[in-house]
């Protein structure tokens, strides 16, 4: 495979942490229903759990809850138990889709009290659609403008007492004053390999897989400590496990079928290693500025720094510096790429 095939194959990453479109069904099916299923995340779940007893006491909605962090690590899956906790309806967007503030206004006169308003990628509102959210969620009211000029005015409808769960990737990018208004925020982060390990093991049981003890480790070592990659690392060792060996997943099998999917012991596919390969052969390890990356990939800056780059930083593969991004020892000594002598320090 040539270095510009890469963008072709980010369609169809399989530790790609972002839902894929024909994924919502199965996705739903191994999403947990209550706090003390949920796994990992302990601090945060603890806490969350203490916050909706008490609220449930005192009769009273949530405060409203901000959850950030990298795809695929439980902010949705969340957002669903603390709604079922508090035995509350749920009404679910995204922040692209509140296109006016008459989008927002339909929602929240809809809501009755104690529902759940979940506001997925809520960094991608747009300013004027905050600027109507501010009052809804400091004083539950709603300001309608009605006509326009010198003979305009305004309508404040009461709105029921509910909670705004708002997910984000980016939380530098939202802005100060939504999320000052927020109760509680919390940062997802990334798993234990133990705690894959028992995502696995309850995925399987929900899938009625048949499963190795050592073949959750192998899988759990692949996951890129995302639970989402798991349960489809789980999916696509069930598939070869039922093809090859009558459904039985035995240590084999899921190797097997994890080779075939290119996915070495630590979670790298192809194009992490093309990536660092065409920093390492093109630019001799760099320092190599992002642009010039994309550039020779044809990748998008983007998909680089967002979702291939964080992985390779968090394994220690590659540096940031102020000249741009280095390869370092651990990804030449893992590529088994001998480092050639820097001439310019001889």
């Amino acid at each position: 495979m040539e270095f510009d095939d890469i963008d072709d194959n980010l369609e169809a990453r399989t530790i790609d942490p972002n839902l894929a479109a024909d994924e919502a069904g199965f996705d739903n099916t191994l999403r947990p229903r209550k706090l003390d299923d949920f796994v990992g995340q302990n601090k945060i779940r603890e806490n969350l759990g203490i916050f909706v007893e008490a609220a449930k006491k005192r009769n009273e909605p949530l405060e409203h809850v901000l959850l950030y962090g990298p795809p695929g690590l439980g902010k949705t899956t969340l957002a669903h138990i603390i709604a079922n906790e508090m035995s509350a309806n749920i009404k679910v967007t995204t922040g692209p889709a509140i296109e006016k503030a008459g989008d927002l206004a339909a929602i929240l006169t809809n809501l009755q009290p104690g529902d759940i308003f979940f506001i997925d990628e809520i960094h991608r509102l747009n300013r004027t659609i905050e600027e109507v959210l501010y009052p809804a969620m400091e004083d539950f009211v709603l300001d309608i403008v009605i006509g326009k000029g010198p003979s305009a005015r305004t309508l404040r409808l009461d709105l029921p007492r509910f909670t705004i769960i708002g997910a984000t990737t980016k939380l530098s990018q939202l802005s100060s004053p939504l999320r000052d208004r927020f109760g509680s925020t919390y940062r997802l982060d990334f798993y234990e390999d133990q705690d894959i390990e028992k995502i696995i093991k309850r995925s399987a049981k929900i899938l009625n897989a048949t499963l190795d003890e050592s073949c959750a480790i192998d899988i759990a070592t692949r996951a890129r400590k995302t639970p989402r990659i798991a349960n489809r690392l789980l999916k696509r060792v069930r598939d070869f496990a039922e093809v090859k060996n009558d459904g039985l997943i035995t240590k084999d099998i899921a190797l097997q079928a994890l080779g075939k999917l290119e996915i070495d012991h630590l979670g790298l596919d192809e194009v992490d290693r093309r990536i660092l390969r065409i920093m390492i052969e093109k630019f001799s390890g760099g320092p190599v500025g992002l642009n010039t990356i994309a550039a020779a990939s044809s990748e998008e800056m983007d998909t680089i720094e967002d979702v291939l780059e964080p992985f390779l930083l968090q394994l220690g593969f590659i540096n940031r510096t102020p000249r741009g991004r280095m390869v370092t020892d651990k990804a030449y000594e893992h590529l088994q790429i001998k480092k050639q002598p820097d001439i310019t320090n001889l």
